[in-house]
């Protein structure tokens, strides 16, 4: 990705809401409120927004975090 500017593609989307669902499915289930789910999508679209090093930063997290990964 390039850096942000404004607007998302849809494949764009895709993968930042798949960075989404993964960073939440990664918390327990009692975690997963409303406040918190809104502070990493918040997380995601500021690193986003940083740049491509810090969201790949960001996404190897999850990769290891992820219950699926």
């Amino acid at each position: 990705m390039e850096q942000y500017s404004g607007v998302f593609d849809p494949e764009e989307l895709s993968v930042l809401g798949s960075l989404f669902d993964r960073a939440v499915s990664a918390l327990p289930p009692s975690m997963r409120t409303s406040e918190n789910r809104t502070a990493i999508a918040k997380l995601i679209l500021e690193r986003t927004a940083a740049g491509d090093t810090q969201l790949a930063c960001l996404t190897n997290l999850l990769i290891t975090i992820s219950p699926q990964g």
